[in-house]
């Protein structure tokens, strides 16, 4: 399954370098978010560096995901695509 990284979890303020909201393609209730708990995540760089994570909760009611990725994320991340496995 394929996502994209819509944001950093986070306040107006504060941001959490590690913690990222993935869109997954196909979910989009909180109900469907709930079933991909525990889900690991794969975020590949364009140089090939694979950054992992995993699925802790869901983010609102529209199937957005909160995704806890190892540190080193980067801001290109945004937009680009990842692998729910």
């Amino acid at each position: 399954m394929e996502g994209v990284i819509v944001n950093f979890k986070g306040s107006h303020h504060v941001k959490s370098g590690n913690q990222m909201i993935v869109q997954a393609a196909g979910v989009d209730s909180k109900d469907k978010a709930q079933k991909l708990l525990g889900k690991k995540v794969v975020w590949s760089s364009t140089a090939g560096k694979e950054i992992k994570g995993e699925v802790r909760s869901a983010h609102g009611n529209k199937g957005a995901l909160r995704v806890l990725f190892e540190t080193g994320m980067p801001g290109q991340a945004l937009g680009t695509k990842v692998k729910i496995e």
